[in-house]
């Protein structure tokens, strides 16, 4: 599926403003999509607002061009620092809006998405790069998305959360 590989592009590097409401979101409750701190780069992502000690240091994410464009080629160019091995039984919870309604709520293995990313599992710790082109459809809906990606190992122990904002298309 387009959006997911598109939106796990985005925001599943590791291995990417409607409310501070808790929600529950597979059985956790969390804050989705409240005021973070920004990743450095030509992005509309941020660290969710409970910013924790991540085990991926994210240094910078760029796109190209920002914001996407549907029907366009979207060039995707992140850095970080991974401080623990990825392994097999890691995942997301993923969840994309398009305005207030919810067009995707999975909870994918991680391992299994990052064949998108042309990375897989393990991942060993030390620098990463990633450097990926991605075709958007043309028949994206024009309006305002809004994606929340929160990411975990096998053990449950998070390894990044990110929320993309106001991403107009």
């Amino acid at each position: 599926m387009k959006l997911l590989s598109s939106a796990t592009a985005l925001l599943c590097l590791a291995p990417l403003a409607v409310t501070a409401k808790p929600a529950s979101f597979f059985g956790f409750s969390q804050d989705v999509i409240a005021q973070g701190e920004p990743v450095k780069g030509d992005n509309p992502l941020e660290y969710c607002a409970n910013t924790r000690d991540y085990s991926l240091e994210i240094q910078s994410v760029d796109l190209a061009p920002n914001p996407p464009k549907p029907g366009q080629t979207l060039k995707i160019k992140a850095s970080g620092v991974l401080h623990e091995r990825v392994e097999k039984g890691a995942y997301v919870l993923l969840e994309v809006k398009y305005g207030l309604i919810t067009l995707l709520r999975q909870q994918p293995d991680l391992c299994d998405q990052l064949g998108n990313v042309d990375l897989e599992c393990p991942l060993e710790e030390g620098p990463m790069v990633l450097t990926k082109e991605v075709d958007l459809p043309a028949q994206i809906p024009p309006g305002r998305y809004t994606v929340h990606a929160d990411v975990y190992n096998k053990d449950g122990k998070q390894i990044t959360c990110l929320d993309g904002k106001n991403i107009q298309f």
